[in-house]
């Protein structure tokens, strides 16, 4: 075995795996595409100040998860942890800020510099949707219908529950954090290091922390149920019927929190219990300040993001490569007839293979070792008569086949 090995937390995606991915990437485009999102395209590594500016500074990915480095001219480079920060720069960015509504999927590689465990890498792959504009709950509720269609068109959607939660506006979330920080003081004996240091910063970041003792606290907190705004309330109870008229199945999980200030009203969660630990495969909220963070005026804005391996991994099977058909000339005077055929065949559409070398036998062992599901074979015999012979390989039927119609035969 070679001594080169994928870096930790990395891995090729071959065979099964890339078919898996790519299964995931392609219906969610073609979904996406049903609901007017157009695809977006944005660069791996962005200035640093793109993820420092719009996680917080003090956010653990920002602090300990970010691969960021200096280039040769001295600037400061991120590789991107999630892909809604970039999207926000590009709309900033491309002027499009005074054409609203943007509607953007993507699909793409992330890094994080984190523990490796099932489902999650340090190179990992999201899809993810930013509809950019509308402050209407039916936006949000549009946009996580979307999600669930593209769940059920993969067959997942069975084993996730989507869990919805509200933030409430900026007047609700100031009463919720008072709350919150008289709740968790009275009880910061229990709380852990880092809950310490989010308690008078981020006491909100609590209610989503890992840690077992504050699990057990957060538990007992305070919802913010009791501190919505009339206007608040009313955005959630909108977005509640418009995901019933959406037929979208939820569950209300006042636990579901987002820790910055950009973040209001709807956050959401798909969640399963089919991949142990890490039980989120797609998540997202509204972040109506995100695009003035990146310099851009204040613009309404909601999406979300999912793993793509996670994802994967639910599919029951992959979707099969097509079989292929095999060109089998005998002889090498039938290989320039070999090569025509062979290119009608992809040109129409059809996977063809012919093996480079090898006497009849050994060519037509190639097709059943690649599944073929039919050969062709060009012997001169045939050949003369402007002919050549199509094998259904797995009924052994043969016919002769006027070369100019083989690929409307197999198509």
């Amino acid at each position: 075995m070679s001594e080169l090995q994928p870096v930790r937390g990395t891995r090729d995606l071959i065979g099964e795996d890339i078919r898996r991915h790519r299964h995931v990437t392609e219906t969610a485009r073609r979904i996406a595409s049903t609901y007017g999102f157009d695809e977006w395209i944005t660069p791996i590594f962005e200035d640093t100040r793109v993820f420092s500016r719009t996680l917080g500074e003090t956010s653990d990915v920002v602090t300990k998860e970010m691969y960021s480095f200096a280039d040769r001219g001295g600037d400061s480079i991120t590789l991107r942890p999630e892909g809604t920060a970039g999207v926000c720069r590009a709309l900033v960015s491309n002027g499009l800020t005074q054409s609203l509504p943007q509607k953007v999927y993507y699909a793409g590689p992330m890094f994080r510099y984190e523990r490796p465990q099932k489902g999650r890498y340090r190179q990992f792959h999201q899809i993810g949707v930013e509809l950019i504009g509308p402050a209407e709950p039916l936006a949000d509720a549009e946009t996580i219908a979307c999600g669930w269609d593209i769940l059920q068109a993969l067959g997942v959607a069975r084993d996730t529950v989507l869990e919805v939660n509200t933030l409430g506006d900026k007047d609700s979330r100031q009463g919720y954090r008072d709350a919150l920080v008289g709740y968790f003081t009275e009880h910061k004996t229990g709380l852990s290091r880092d809950s310490l240091d989010r308690l008078d910063r981020n006491p909100m970041r609590i209610l989503d922390s890992k840690d077992e003792g504050d699990k057990r606290l957060a538990a007992a907190a305070p919802t913010i149920m009791p501190y919505l705004t009339e206007p608040a309330a009313a955005f959630y109870d909108a977005l509640k019927r418009h995901l019933d008229r959406f037929g979208v199945p939820f569950v209300e999980n006042p636990r579901i929190v987002r820790g910055l200030d950009y973040y209001g009203h709807t956050a959401f969660e798909f969640v399963t219990t089919k991949l142990g630990a890490q039980g989120t495969v797609m998540a997202g909220g509204r972040y109506d300040g995100l695009v003035a963070e990146m310099g851009g005026p204040p613009t309404p804005a909601v999406g979300w993001a999912a793993g793509i391996e996670r994802l994967a991994m639910l599919l029951e099977d992959p979707p099969a490569n097509p079989a292929p058909v095999a060109v089998v000339p005998i002889g090498e005077a039938a290989e320039a007839a070999a090569i025509v055929v062979i290119q009608s065949l992809r040109r129409a559409g059809i996977r063809a293979e012919m093996a480079y070398r090898g006497n009849l036998r050994r060519r037509m062992e190639r097709a059943n070792r690649i599944g073929a599901r039919a050969a062709v074979i060009l012997g001169e015999d045939d050949l003369a008569r402007g002919v050549a012979q199509v094998k259904d390989l797995a009924s052994g039927a043969q016919e002769a086949v006027v070369l100019a119609d083989i690929a409307a035969r197999l198509a």
